[in-house]
Formats: structure tokens, C-alpha cells, sequence
């Protein structure tokens, strides 16, 4: 699984208008509204000086907002409320102002939905669904994508219904659902199928989310070429926002292909767009990507000066998800820089603001940074109690993804049992007919009974088409959790190798100093954790998802081994070494030996090869 906290989250905003910001035009829209009248024109006019001062000016942009809001009260025109609300709520989102802006986004919602102004409404539900998935608020988010599909849908708007999926493809994208965000993207395609004339840029943005789905699924070869035929699109349309994004997502491409040259190539490509565009969204992102490479590099001091610089404007912006984020990468910045101090007080940023927020993900990251951080200055008990946090945080997102794969078996058992249903049906018509012992009613009602199983069986089909993408990931998870094994069981060694390190310095310093009883009460702490059985809890449940059989077949064919034999033929099982298994048993390599030669004499074995490849046929 692909972890998404390695590159800044990137919505892009759907522009409410399309309009210049050439001081011409500017000068035009003051002069046209020193002449109208107080009135919807107005408003208007008020309207556009707002976008296109938005992003260049944001003050002045606010009193436009105000200006436009006061008018459409003072005449009653109620979906100039709704813009004027929309706008405050736009403006505060930058300002930082997070409880503002949402205050403001519900206001124009309801105003707008209070007067039944659906084509209007979209455009909020839209706007304020992007403000929550910043937020990381994936959940609120999705509803209010939901929301605005059944808008589109209602009024019968295509390229809304297109907007809709794709944003939700988006946030499945950022929650790291991909089966979700690849169910979402195939159904915007299947509505720009029917949109005439063609929607060339709905059509270029579901290119990318594809391509996009495959990268972050780690399917890196068939990533490339939607990703570039996307670009090559938006190239053609002159999109310069689209174009800035894609190189981008062909920057984060290039990264996962470990080609850093063509990956800060791309970076540097869209940071100068953003940059044109004087869209802060796009310059924080560029910056914090390049400091990853400038950091794979072994230039440290030059990353963390882009990521401080990146953190500036992400502040700025006041999107909470990729604070955390920053945070994350500004402590691994630090970290790298042998400034572990600083690191810690970057993590726990991060994992304080991911707490609040409930991402667990990023809670994950945080843990296991910062644990090493309190390893490095020597706080092995802290060190220890994040890493406890973080495997609570990893565990459960193993969890999520182990349900996933059920669901799909689930799906797979229906086909099956749908398929044998059938297979039954046309063997038993088969047979009847040979025998001539059907008539002609009971033809028609075994040929409904057939039709009807057809059409279960084509629902699941469908089920199973659009779950066809994980199945890929089945084997690749069956890798991680090998991986996830080895790897929890050299924590399990290196944690116990700490803790008596620690526990004979803690000794020492007993028979040299007076405070017994303090020192006596720090190694009953140590002894409780090397005794602890959570842990060793923790490494027999990956054993068992990864080695199924293996403790059933050892019970079945020597049921006299008991629990500690069958941990130790578990460890032999890994194919580690008697130092590692040594450190996570918490006894001797001396005693490994021992305990080897009883296991052996148990089993009636003779030598160590033996009893190896008995414990790997198992």
C-alpha cells in the first residue's frame, strides 16, 4: 500500500468564473460599475472585480465581497446572498480563518438552497466540499459531493455529474480507497460518454485521475502514459492550472521511478506556473516535492530551507491536512540535519493536530517518526511508548485493508455460487430435454428461473468488475505482511536488546548510588516490559495471517510442544538468526542452543539442518 503522507494533498479549485485579470478588463468592470444603477447588474459587475481580485489582492477582493453582499440585501436578490456568503467563506479559508469560512459556507448553502437555486447551489456544495477535504474532513467532504451530484443530476447538468465524481475520486484518492476512487473515475467517463459536444477537459481530467489511481497503487508502467496523454491535453486546451498539476503528478511519478533529475524537472516546470499564477496552493506543494529530492540527494540544509519556506505559505493557506503533513516532513528534515530536538517538536505538532482530526494515517507517521527521534537522544522509554502508538495506528490500518480483500472474496464466493446455479439450470434443461419430459410451460418457467439467475449473476459480475483493480493488490499485501512480520520481529529484538542494555546501566548505577529504591523501581518497569506478552501477541497475529496452517500442522503432528517450543519453531520459521531470536526470547544465545536440542530431541531429529527443513515443510 502506497503511503499517502509522502506528498502534499492537491485539490484543485473549480474557478466560479472565467475571466481575465488584465488591467483592462479591470479598469473596465470599475468604470462599468461607477455607472450602473443599484441592481442585479450590479452585483454582477461587483462579482467579477471579486474573482479577479481573489487570488492578487485578497483585501481588496473582501470588500468586493462585502460590497456585493450589502447590495443583493438591500434589493433582495437573493443568489447574489448566496455569492456574497460563498465569497466570505472563500476569502476567510486563506486568511486562515477555518471556523469563519465554514460558517460562511453553510450560510450560502442554505441561502442558496432555502431559494432553490440548484445551478448555484452546485457551485457552493462544490466550493465548500473542497474547503473540507483540505481539512481533512474526508467524510464531510464525500456527503457534500453527494449532495451535489443529486444537484447535477436533478438538473440534469453533465459536466456537473463529471465534477462531482471525479471530485470524489479525488478524496477516495486522499483517504487511500483506490478500489472507491477508480469506481468513482470510470463513472464520470461513462457520463462525458454521453455529453455532446465532448467535454475535452472532463475527458483530460479523467486521464489523470486514472493514471494517478494506478501511481498511487504502485502500478507505475501503466501510470505513465494517461498521466502524459492528460498533460498533452491540457497543453492543447492552454489550461495552465491543469497543466501545473500534472506535472506534478508526472513529478510524483518520476519519484516513485526513482528518477529525481526528470521528477525536480517537473516540480520546477509547475512551481513556475504557480508561481505566474500567484497560486500559493500549487508553490507550497512544488517546494515541499523538491525538498524531497534535495533531501534524497544528502542535501539536507537545502531541503529544510524549502520546507520552512513551503510551511510559511501552507500556514498561510490554513489547510489543516497538509499542516500535519509539513509538520511531518519538516521533523524528518530536522532528523536528517541531527537536530533531534527540533524533530520532536515538529512530530508532536503533527500528531497533536492528526489527533484532533482523527487521521490515523498521518497519527501512524508521526508515532514512528518522532520514536525515532527519542531513540536518537537517548529516551529509550519514550522512544518505546511511541513505537507501542504507532503499531496501534498501523494495526489498524492493516485492518481496513484486510476487510477490503474480504469484501472481494465475499464477491468472488457470490460468483461462484451464482455460476454453479446456472451451471445446474442449463444441465438440468439439458437433461429434460433428451428425455422429452418437458413441456412447454415448465420450459418457460425454467427459462425465467434461468433469466433471472443470469441477471443475479450479471449484477455480481459488475460487482466484480469494478473490484477487478485490487485484486492485483492480494499478492502485494501478502508481501507487505511478510515485510510487516520481519520487520515486527526485529523490533520485538531490538526493543529487548534496549531495554537490557538499559536495565544493566540502571544495575550499575544501584551499587554506586543511594536511591535504591528509585533505581529498583525502574528495573521492576523493565522487567514487566521484557516479560510482556502484548508484544509477542502483536507478532503471532501477523505469523498467523502470513503462515496460516503452520501452528495448526505443529498441534496436529507433535501435540506434546509446548507454547514457548512452538514460539521458538515460529521464529525458526522466519529463517532468523539465533542472535535475533536470542534478543526477542529474552535469553541466551547459550540458552538457544539448549532449547534447540530439547526441541530436536522431542521431535526425534538428529541434527540442525533437520529440524529446519522440518520446521519450513510445515
Amino acid at each position: 500500500m502506497v503511503h499517502l503522507s509522502k506528498f502534499i494533498v492537491f485539490i484543485l479549485l473549480a474557478p466560479l468564473f472565467c475571466i481575465s485579470q488584465n488591467d483592462k478588463k479591470i479598469d473596465s468592470l470599475l468604470n462599468a460599475l461607477n455607472n450602473q444603477p443599484e441592481g442585479i447588474e450590479k452585483v454582477k459587475t461587483i462579482q467579477k472585480l471579486y474573482h479577479n481580485f481573489k487570488h492578487k489582492n485578497p483585501e481588496e477582493s473582501f470588500n468586493y465581497a462585502h460590497l456585493g453582499l450589502d447590495l443583493s440585501k438591500k434589493i433582495g436578490y437573493k443568489t447574489g446572498i448566496g455569492f456574497g456568503y460563498l465569497n466570505l467563506a472563500y476569502y476567510y479559508r486563506f486568511a486562515p480563518n477555518l471556523d469563519s469560512a465554514r460558517f460562511y459556507f453553510k450560510k450560502s448553502v442554505k441561502s442558496l438552497s432555502d431559494y432553490n437555486d440548484k445551478p448555484n447551489l452546485w457551485l457552493a456544495l462544490n466550493e465548500y466540499a473542497v474547503f473540507e477535504t483540505l481539512q481533512g474532513n474526508f467524510k464531510t467532504a464525500l456527503n457534500l459531493a453527494d449532495e451535489g451530484l443529486k444537484v447535477a443530476t436533478e438538473i440534469k447538468h453533465g459536466p456537473h455529474m463529471v465534477d462531482n465524481y471525479q471530485r470524489k475520486s479525488t478524496i477516495y484518492m486522499d483517504m487511500g480507497d483506490f478500489k472507491s476512487a477508480m469506481e468513482a473515475s470510470l463513472n464520470a467517463s461513462r457520463v462525458l460518454d454521453t455529453i455532446v459536444p465532448e467535454n475535452k477537459i472532463g475527458k483530460a481530467i479523467a486521464l489523470a485521475d486514472i493514471g494517478r489511481i494506478e501511481m498511487l497503487r504502485g502500478n507505475y508502467n501503466d501510470a505513465m502514459k494517461p498521466l502524459t496523454e492528460s498533460l498533452d491535453a491540457f497543453k492543447v486546451l492552454n489550461n495552465e492550472r491543469w497543466i501545473a498539476t500534472m506535472y506534478i503528478e508526472i513529478g510524483n511519478l518520476y519519484w516513485y521511478l526513482e528518477d529525481y533529475d526528470k521528477s525536480l524537472e517537473s516540480y520546477e516546470q509547475s512551481l513556475a506556473l504557480g508561481r505566474k499564477m500567484n497560486r500559493n496552493d500549487y508553490v507550497a506543494s512544488n517546494l515541499s516535492n523538491m525538498a524531497g529530492i534535495y533531501s534524497k540527494r544528502g542535501d539536507h540544509k537545502k531541503a529544510l530551507e524549502l520546507l520552512m519556506e513551503s510551511h510559511a505559505i501552507t500556514q498561510k493557506i490554513g489547510s489543516a491536512n497538509n499542516l500535519i503533513i509539513s509538520f511531518n516532513e519538516i521533523g524528518d528534515a530536522y532528523f536528517r540535519n541531527g537536530n533531534y530536538k527540533n524533530a520532536i517538536t515538529n512530530h508532536s505538532q503533527a500528531i497533536r493536530l492528526a489527533d484532533s482530526m482523527d487521521i490515523i494515517d498521518l497519527l501512524e507517521d508521526g508515532y514512528s517518526k518522532r520514536s525515532k527521534a527519542y531513540e536518537k537522544t537517548g529516551n529509550y522509554i519514550t522512544a518505546l511508548e511511541d513505537q507501542r502508538q504507532y503499531q496501534i495506528f498501523h494495526d489498524s490500518i492493516f485492518n481496513q485493508a484486510t476487510a477490503k480483500q474480504i469484501d472481494e472474496l465475499k464477491a468472488q464466493y457470490e460468483n461462484e455460487k451464482k455460476e454453479q446455479q446456472i451451471l445446474l439450470q442449463k444441465n438440468e434443461i439439458d437433461l429434460l430435454k433428451q428425455k422429452g419430459e418437458i413441456d412447454f410451460l415448465y420450459k418457460v418457467l425454467l427459462g425465467f428461473g434461468l433469466l433471472f439467475s443470469l441477471i443475479g449473476f450479471y449484477a455480481v459480475k459488475q460487482k466484480l468488475k469494478r473490484s477487478k483493480i485490487e485484486k492485483e493488490k492480494v499478492d502485494l499485501e501478502l508481501e507487505y505482511k511478510k515485510k510487516e512480520l520481519t520487520t515486527h520481529a526485529l523490533h520485538l529484538a531490538k526493543k529487548n536488546e534496549v531495554l537490557e542494555d538499559l536495565k544493566q546501566k540502571a544495575q550499575a548505577f544501584k551499587d554506586s548510588e543511594n536511591s535504591i529504591k528509585g533505581y529498583n523501581q525502574l528495573i521492576r518497569t523493565i522487567n514487566f516490559d521484557l516479560k510482556d506478552d502484548n508484544n509477542w501477541e502483536n507478532f503471532s497475529k501477523y505469523f498467523q495471517e502470513v503462515h496460516k496452517d503452520f501452528n495448526s500442522n505443529v498441534k496436529q503432528k507433535f501435540p506434546d510442544v509446548t507454547p514457548n517450543e512452538l514460539r521458538l519453531m515460529s521464529l525458526l520459521k522466519m529463517n532468523l538468526s539465533s542472535k535475533e531470536i536470542a534478543s526477542i526470547l529474552n535469553i541466551s544465545q547459550e540458552g538457544i542452543k539448549k532449547a534447540r536440542y530439547r526441541l530436536r530431541k522431542k521431535l526425534d531429529i538428529s541434527t540442525e539442518d533437520s529440524l529446519k527443513d522440518l520446521v519450513f515443510s510445515l
